[in-house]
């Protein structure tokens, strides 16, 4: 949530690929700040379509991975001149080398 308020007090616009969601939503009941986080004017939540699905499989084919959720968010990223914040850091630059990651 620090980093959250940071990005309010700089006016950033927050993406999260909508695998990403996913991965982490349990329970909204227990979940109250995350669902506020996602519900927020400046988080954009972008959609897993058809178009984002195959390049995010290429992205994998041509990287010999096989997460489509982090290829997503490298692909998001990229889109966007975005860093990414990532508790793993080391599977998004094996997907691209040059992505800008913060660890958290």
């Amino acid at each position: 949530m620090a980093i959250f308020a940071r990005a309010v007090q700089q006016g950033l616009q927050l993406a999260v690929p909508a695998g990403v969601v996913g991965q982490v939503w349990r329970d909204g009941r227990r979940q109250v700040r995350l669902a506020r986080l996602l519900a927020s004017d400046l988080v954009e939540i972008e959609t897993l379509d058809d178009g984002r699905a195959r390049a995010a499989g290429q992205l994998c084919g041509a990287t010999r991975t096989r997460d489509v959720v982090d290829a997503s968010v490298v692909l998001c990223a990229r889109a966007r001149g975005h860093a990414v914040l990532t508790s793993d850091p080391d599977d998004l630059h094996r997907l691209d080398p040059s992505l800008k990651v913060v660890r958290v």
